[in-house]
């Protein structure tokens, strides 16, 4: 076990029915050389012994383990155990997150120290190269390209699933969490990062579980991913607040029904006056333009995936076309009104496809009764 002294870095796994992988979590941890570390599991009121197994293993592991309760949440609790935290560094992690490198802990403290002697100040916050722990070895393009967009040091990128690596002072200035958010809490910080300073990428890969694609379907995931992600950037937060009551009725190892939520997408959106919903259309359009980076860059990733490149490591040639003579000409009024109405042509489909699907499924269970 670790001294009572304050130790080098404090890691922080908020907690909520993770006892499956609770084991792997402190397996993976125990691995790690070179760093004196405690680990705070912050249990939101698990319905699976999460908080018991994690007191349990922690009495026989070869660094200090604290485990506490807080309201449910994921700011909530990574905040309360940014509380208890007795180190000046502080690692915020997720239940399901691995390490292959033993190493790798070490290597974080050494880019983020490497990073703020360069800036001569702590605005700085890392994250892992991260890479998606799947239940089938088979090369997927899908999952290439999240990892490579995931190493990239862009407004949109950068999720809570890397971790989160920052010093205290600075995360007592673009923090703490927000605890309002039911979700997203990893965006928010994520963009006050960018805002106050910047993002670097520590050389060591973080494993993730896929399980959440797998189960779900990457189709279904994606889609649901870029309208939340959009309504959060444009601040509609009185949808975002309706989209976990709807996530809350679906079966938690069923994939992902898609209706509800345009359903309730759509009943807001007729909610609004005309002036209101035109600016929401308007306001999604400008950032479907923002986004639009990312055709070229999936090209580009599909040429490294079929070459058998490394994550991260190929030439974005068409990303930096793109950017250089597309992106200007729509950087405007006009662009943003094209992207707008394509963007409503698109939702008007979908949701004219998810009513048919449901109708059939509706048919079908009818005959069988």
């Amino acid at each position: 076990m670790s001294s009572k002294a304050s130790p080098q870095l404090s890691i922080i796994v908020p907690a909520l029915n993770e006892s499956a992988f609770m084991p792997e979590l402190f397996a993976s941890l125990g691995t790690q050389v070179g760093v004196d570390f405690e680990l705070i599991v912050c249990d939101g009121g698990s319905c699976d012994g999460s908080a018991d197994s994690a007191r349990a293993m922690g009495r026989d592991v070869p660094f200090s383990c604290t485990v506490i309760e807080s309201e449910r949440g994921r700011g909530r609790q990574m905040n309360a155990g940014a509380a208890e935290a007795r180190s000046e560094t502080l690692l915020f992690l997720h239940a399901d997150s691995r390490f292959t490198d033993p190493g790798a802990l070490l290597r974080a403290l050494q880019t983020l120290e490497t990073a703020v002697v360069r800036r001569g100040d702590d605005s700085v916050a890392a994250r892992f190269a991260l890479r998606f722990r799947r239940s089938e070895a088979t090369p997927s393009l899908p999952y290439y390209i999240s990892e490579a967009k995931a190493r990239l040091n862009r407004p949109g990128c950068i999720h809570g699933d890397q971790g989160f690596l920052l010093r205290r002072t600075f995360f007592l200035r673009v923090g703490p969490f927000d605890e309002s958010l039911p979700f997203l809490e990893d965006a928010q910080m994520s963009r006050n990062v960018f805002r106050e300073g910047e993002w670097v990428l520590i050389p060591s890969e973080i494993e993730t579980s896929a399980r959440r694609f797998e189960i779900e379907g990457l189709y279904e995931r994606h889609t649901l991913n870029a309208l939340i992600m959009n309504f959060f950037h444009i601040d509609e937060r009185d949808l975002l607040a309706a989209m976990p009551g709807i996530y809350c009725h679906r079966k938690p190892s069923a994939r992902l029904d898609l209706f509800p939520f345009f359903e309730e997408i759509h009943r807001h959106l007729r909610s609004l006056s005309p002036r209101k919903r035109l600016r929401l259309w308007y306001r999604t359009g400008s950032f479907v333009r923002e986004n639009a980076w990312q055709l070229p860059f999936a090209c580009d990733q599909r040429v490294h995936f079929r070459r058998g490149h490394p994550v991260g490591a190929g030439k974005n040639h068409r990303l930096r076309c793109f950017e250089r003579y597309v992106a200007p000409l729509t950087d405007n009024v006009v662009g943003r009104l094209i992207a707008a109405i394509l963007t409503r042509i698109w939702f008007s489909t979908m949701l004219k496809r998810l009513r048919r699907i449901e109708k059939r499924a509706d048919l079908a269970a009818g005959k069988e009764q």
